[in-house]
């Protein structure tokens, strides 16, 4: 696949396969353990590596459209967010299809593949996880209840990876953050966020070599 033209029908076994790991690693988080709350034991506790299990209702890293945008209620934001969410996977498919039909470089082509994967992990959550699961709050959900968690276009995305490598505190004469504990890195994240950072830091440090 890398030393020959990465074409559409490669391209699309290529993202199939990224999503479908995505997806059955979040399915079986869903279908065997409850959330991970606040002070509990992770799932698997490694030190440097912790298997959580997390549900986002916004954006990368747990933030959230209203907070950018106060204005927005809760409903409001959500909805806008999933409905952004599957433009830009349009958006990017468009650009991924239109790149393999092209005599563009393979490492261009793979990286629109892992951010395309990424984003379409992700919006399947967002559109129908609400209404394939019902809730994980202090229990394991159970598939395709009579009633989902959530409407459809409100579900949250499941993210269970953590690397808290490292924790220090910061030293008390710096500003703001002076004495405060800090942990890199502490944010829980997803194989499909992995794909997608993967893709935008080639896009960065491997500009040149791509050839749009």
């Amino acid at each position: 696949m890398i030393r020959k033209k990465l074409d559409i029908k490669k391209g699309f076994i290529f993202v199939l396969l990224l999503v479908l790991f995505d997806q059955l690693i979040k399915f079986y988080i869903k279908l065997n353990f409850p959330l991970t709350l606040y002070n509990q034991p992770a799932i698997i506790d490694l030190g440097f590596f912790k298997l959580l299990f997390i549900e986002n209702k916004g954006m990368a890293m747990g933030a959230r459209l209203n907070n950018l945008l106060p204005f927005l209620d809760d409903y409001t934001a959500k909805l806008s967010l999933t409905l952004f969410r599957i433009i830009a996977v349009f958006g990017i498919g468009y650009w991924l299809i239109s790149t393999l039909k092209k005599n563009k470089s393979n490492l261009l082509k793979i990286t629109l593949c892992l951010i395309f994967a990424g984003a379409l992990g992700n919006i399947i959550d967002s559109v129908f996880y609400g209404q394939l699961f019902s809730s994980s709050y202090g229990q394991v959900a159970a598939f395709w209840p009579e009633a989902g968690y959530a409407p459809l276009f409100f579900g949250n995305v499941v993210d269970m990876l953590q690397f808290p490598i490292i924790t220090w505190t910061w030293p008390e004469w710096l500003p703001f953050i002076g004495g405060q504990s800090f942990t890199f890195f502490e944010y829980v994240f997803n194989f499909a966020d992995a794909y997608i950072s993967t893709g935008v830091l080639i896009l960065i440090f491997f500009n040149k070599r791509l050839n749009y």
